[in-house]
């Protein structure tokens, strides 16, 4: 990292140079997070912006686990407020709102969500969707979110629901209810900004570094790519390692569901304008989602199966929710995909605390803050639209158990970099829409940090993605590999034939720059 590096700037000379201080001893630790994703990285960005000397660790890399594989809808809680939980729904109503107006309205957009009135839907149905459409309305009234921003609930006549999704089933069609909740452009790189953020604010973010031994003051980390060890002694020590958390704090119990996702090119339903969204048989709360995507992708989601064992690193759809994701979305398609239509899959875990028996769609979605007996303050459950509010408490926590000397919250306010407002942010003027659309108010800055040649091109054909975000992603955002960069800086990884393609000019672009 050079001198003129800006301070939200992530890399591997950085990385080293913040191992090198804790190694030799000189580097006091007020808190230690364990965990890069979505929730570690608010802790810390919580943590630095409060004065207090910060270090997280992830043994992977940011946004490695769940935090990659949602539906990247930063959603008002509809879901929750259908099944009574009033004060859930309330918090992710408030929290969407903090997002899409303060700190992070360049990587979510006001996404429409059409449910299309089919003869499936039957009246009673339609009266049921019809409420909780204006129930959703009321939590956005009670978080101040203005209806120029999310357009409240109404009904649409059958013409426009079809202009809305073309591939939507004409036979029988008698309108729809449309209402609208948010969308990030990706779920992923809102914890890179994240990430960033803190760094800026002094926190030490460093990947492919391992935490065991650990305890509520100290743990051993390990540099995965060397191999050498050091010891850290913090004043406190934050888990946020979601569906991993009870490796690092044996007193957990988590009984983790699997959402699984489907990936399809956009032109197969017609490039939807909005989200397909189709009542699941015999629910009264579940939907499937078929969500339009940057790169020209819809994602068709989701499940919710019960997912014991061993956590893997990524896990794998079934067969079984697979076919369940296609029938129900096929009921509402005038052409019906196929499973040779799909061009990629993903699936994530939900760290749900253990609450005894019932189904994993019944778990509470509300997060909890635990204290272990050796010390370690554990957050977990939630969800990606509520990671602030999770941030907080766990901090808040932190600070008032180990008697730490900390300012007051103040991540309600501040902007993520690339967010307007960031005081690091340049104006956005004379980039490309696709640049605007993932980096905000720092496109610009993406095109111009670029130092090696064609950084205007694509790095593959029909992929709008250029040389120059693979370049900043590795100078800027912490990449330290290809797979860094296809499956979680970019999203080129979705679809394994996208990734194929590109990986060649990725790994060009990582040589030159000496990895």
């Amino acid at each position: 990292m050079t001198t003129s590096a800006p301070a939200t700037a992530l890399n591997a000379a950085r990385r080293s140079a913040d191992l090198d201080a804790l190694a030799d001893g000189t580097a006091t630790v007020d808190v230690l997070v364990i965990g890069g994703g979505v929730t570690g990285a608010g802790v810390a960005l919580d943590a630095a912006s409060r004065g207090l000397r910060t270090v997280l660790v992830e043994s992977r890399d940011l946004a490695f686990g769940t935090s990659r594989w949602s539906s990247k809808l930063v959603h008002g809680g509809l879901r929750y407020l259908a099944s009574g939980r009033i004060g859930v729904a309330h918090e992710s109503a408030v929290e969407r709102h903090v997002l899409m107006t303060r700190t992070a309205p360049h990587l979510i957009r006001a996404l429409p969500q059409l449910v299309p009135l089919l003869p499936a839907v039957g009246r009673g149905q339609s009266a049921l969707v019809r409420v909780g459409f204006l129930a959703g309305d009321a939590l956005r009234v009670s978080a101040r979110t203005p209806g120029a921003l999310l357009p409240r609930a109404r009904r649409v006549g059958a013409a426009r629901a079809a202009e809305l999704v073309p591939a939507v089933r004409t036979d029988g069609l008698r309108g729809g209810l449309l209402a609208h909740d948010g969308q990030l452009v990706d779920d992923a790189r809102l914890v890179t900004a994240i990430a960033r953020t803190a760094a800026e604010h002094g926190a030490r973010v460093l990947t492919r570094v391992r935490a065991d031994r650990v305890t509520g003051d100290r743990a051993r980390l390990t540099d995965t790519l060397t191999g050498e060890t050091l010891e850290i002694t913090a004043r406190a020590v934050v888990n946020a390692t979601g569906v991993w958390a009870d490796e690092v704090d044996s007193s957990i119990r988590l009984r983790p569901s699997r959402g699984t996702h489907l990936v399809f090119d956009a032109a197969l339903l017609g490039h939807p304008r909005a989200a397909l969204t189709v009542p699941v048989p015999g629910s009264t709360s579940r939907f499937v989602f078929a969500l339009p995507q940057q790169l020209g992708r819809v994602v068709l989601g989701l499940t919710d199966e019960e997912a014991p064992g061993p956590v893997p690193d990524e896990p794998e759809p079934s067969e079984a929710e697979i076919r369940f994701l296609l029938d129900t979305v096929n009921t509402a398609l005038s052409t019906a995909l196929t499973r040779e239509d799909v061009r990629g899959a993903f699936a994530g875990l939900r760290p749900l605390i253990d609450a005894g028996g019932g189904d994993t769609a019944d778990l509470s979605r509300r997060h909890a803050v635990l204290e272990s007996p050796s010390g370690v303050i554990t957050v977990v459950g939630g969800k990606l639209t509520t990671y602030r509010r999770m941030a907080q408490d766990a901090l808040d926590t932190a600070v008032r158990a180990r008697g730490l000397t900390a300012g007051p919250c103040r991540t309600t306010d501040l902007p993520l970099v690339g967010a307007p407002g960031h005081p690091a942010t340049a104006g956005a003027g004379g980039c490309s829409a696709s640049l605007l659309a993932r980096y905000g108010a720092e496109g610009a800055a993406v095109a111009a940090a670029a130092r090696l040649p064609r950084s205007a091109e694509l790095v593959a054909e029909g992929l709008d993605i250029t040389r120059a975000e693979i370049e900043f992603a590795v100078t800027h955002e912490g990449a330290l590999d290809a797979s860094d960069v296809l499956d979680r800086r970019t999203r080129i990884g979705l679809v394994p034939a996208d990734a194929d393609r590109a990986r060649p000019a990725v790994t060009e672009i990582l040589a030159a720059l000496g990895h």
